[in-house]
């Protein structure tokens, strides 16, 4: 059993669209197709990976050092000798080697891309869905029931408040009862209406959570904390700069209701500083670490010990992304939920064809590995690379 290639494609997934800090108009991702020597029905089992959106494609960095690395190693030194396998840990630590500690960059998403894929073909050769390949790794019941919460509320030129109601009526009208909108992006007041706006039109039990995108120094972070107490939010997200601890511990100072961050941090030791000194309040706050942009599962499931040890529940965790990676993270492991991203990032976010939204929460199909062939438009981008 080995890893027989490794595939890789830049695609656009360019939308007209901003947040506080960037916009998506030349926005990139990298897709990869680890090909296996495993043969179902008539063909090769292939594992693919994608890398969240905000970042950009990583082609140069796994074509020149993470796939050769990983082509170049023993197949027997990849291998689950017990499970008859690949042993994603194993290719994990092959792509790390000669790497230094510190300073991730990039590379993070890279081996987080590679990552998604093995696990996915690690899933497909057992024939199981990845959440009860976890779940039963882990020792625990699987839950295929996920909360989801709507990501949107973007700033684009004319769209003004009733494009934004409009928006998120339709995520109302297909499920959700959580909510996502920008801030940031505009001055304080007018993000203020339209946060009005949005909660004058949301119906009882529904939420609406706020993003800043890391834009704010303190000071105007703590001058949105005083204003966005009034509302009832779901929470407060990412105010400042992800790496600047102190920021969002002393904003913690200024804002009792429920925050969220993480996204940015992509190691077990980034998103352990952040417990450790940056104010985060285990009984209400959100981490949004997102396992595509971070290394991987791999390195997640250090990170999942890690807060453990730290006191913190894994129903804490709402990953960022909107990708099928982290809802199979979610059901199997027993996550908060997931991000999604009903109309955007296409064909990269989303759920298989046929998936609602209920009350909030989607339910995972029993399809092998990650499903990504459940998702005929993926499925399609996916198949063409490795064709």
């Amino acid at each position: 059993m080995r890893i027989v290639n490794i595939l890789e494609r830049t695609a656009p997934i360019a939308s007209p669209i901003a947040n506080a800090f960037i916009d998506f108009s030349k926005m990139t991702l990298s897709l990869v197709a680890v090909v296996t020597d495993v043969i179902r029905d008539g063909k090769p089992v292939v594992g693919y990976g994608f890398n969240s959106n905000g970042r950009y494609g990583q082609g140069g960095l796994i074509r020149e050092r993470f796939a050769p690395r990983i082509l170049e190693a023993a197949p027997d030194s990849l291998r689950d000798d017990a499970r008859d396998n690949l042993d994603a840990h194993k290719v994990w630590a092959t792509m790390f080697k000669n790497e230094k500690p510190g300073g991730h960059g990039e590379r993070s998403v890279a081996m987080g891309t590679i990552d998604m894929a093995v696990w996915d073909a690690v899933a497909k050769i057992e024939n199981k869905p990845l959440f009860r390949l976890l779940a039963e790794r882990q020792g625990t019941q699987a839950d295929p029931r996920v909360f989801v919460y709507a990501a949107g509320g973007y700033y684009y030129p004319g769209k003004g408040l009733e494009g934004l109601k409009a928006e998120m009526q339709g995520y109302l009208d297909r499920g959700y009862t959580v909510v996502k909108m920008k801030i940031g992006g505009a001055p304080l007041a007018e993000d203020c209406a339209r946060i009005e706006a949005v909660l004058k039109m949301l119906p009882p039990g529904c939420q609406l959570a706020v993003d800043a995108n890391g834009r704010f120094d303190l000071p105007t972070a703590i001058a949105y904390a005083k204003a966005l107490r009034q509302y009832p939010l779901f929470w407060y997200e990412e105010a400042g700069d992800p790496l600047d601890y102190e920021l969002q511990a002393r904003l913690a100072e200024h804002y009792e209701g429920p925050m969220a961050t993480g996204e940015n941090l992509f190691s077990m030791q980034d998103a352990r500083n952040l417990v450790r000194y940056g104010g985060m309040r285990a009984d209400r706050d959100w981490l949004q670490f997102d396992c595509a942009l971070s290394y991987g599962l791999v390195e997640y499931l250090r990170t999942l010990e890690m807060l453990k040890a730290h006191g913190w529940s894994w129903r804490r965790c709402v990953p960022h992304g909107g990708h099928q990676m982290s809802l199979n993270i979610a059901a199997g492991l027993g996550l908060g939920g997931n991000e999604s991203y009903p109309d955007l990032f296409q064909p990269y976010g989303g759920f298989p064809d046929g998936v609602r939204v209920e009350a909030g929460h989607m339910t995972m199909p029993e399809l092998p590995g990650i499903g990504f062939e459940g998702k005929s438009d993926l499925y399609a981008e996916m198949k063409s690379l490795a064709a």
